[in-house]
């Protein structure tokens, strides 16, 4: 098994970003995002939040490849500052089931805990039909938190629900 790193994101990192992100949108289920919506405005925003009090973590592989990606915002309304949300996370399919998204995650988590003002809840939403998320999350001591009925349509018409899972940091 090869090794990884893990590490906020550069400027340098942007079109790695992208090409992980695309390659993980053609997966059907990778990214709530087709790979013609993965644009460099996309990921530049992505890379933005962690600017205005956000996080952005690459996970790279020995070679400098980008095989991991995550990005969360703070909100911005002063009652709710201290939540992180809007997460995304992104890993190669080729890197997926080696600790990638575990290690992703346990940065995030880490950091937010040093962050000011302090963070005391990550949020994010997954698909219903995913349920190896769901267990990942779950691990990493999210809780579901409700269940968004009919959110997701996919381009065949079909419809996913989104779970609502939450970190309540202490």
């Amino acid at each position: 098994m090869s090794a990884f790193t893990v590490r906020p994101a550069v400027s340098e990192d942007g079109a790695g970003i992208l090409a992980l992100h695309r390659k993980v949108a053609a997966k059907p289920g990778g990214l709530a995002r087709r790979p013609d919506e993965v644009t460099a405005d996309y990921v530049a925003h992505a890379m933005a939040v962690a600017d205005d009090g956000g996080v952005n973590l690459v996970a790279v592989d020995t070679d400098g490849t980008v095989c991991g990606e995550l990005h969360v915002e703070r909100m911005k309304v002063a009652i709710f500052a201290h939540v992180l949300t809007d997460l995304t996370v992104a890993v190669d399919p080729d890197w997926q089931g080696r600790g990638v998204g575990s290690a992703l995650f346990r940065a995030l988590i880490e950091i937010a805990r040093t962050m000011t003002p302090p963070v005391g809840r990550i949020e994010l939403w997954t698909g219903a039909a995913n349920l190896g998320a769901q267990r990942l999350y779950q691990r990493l001591g999210f809780k579901i938190e409700g269940r968004m009925t009919g959110r997701g349509r996919y381009p065949d018409g079909s419809v996913d629900d989104d779970i609502v899972m939450g970190l309540l940091l202490d």
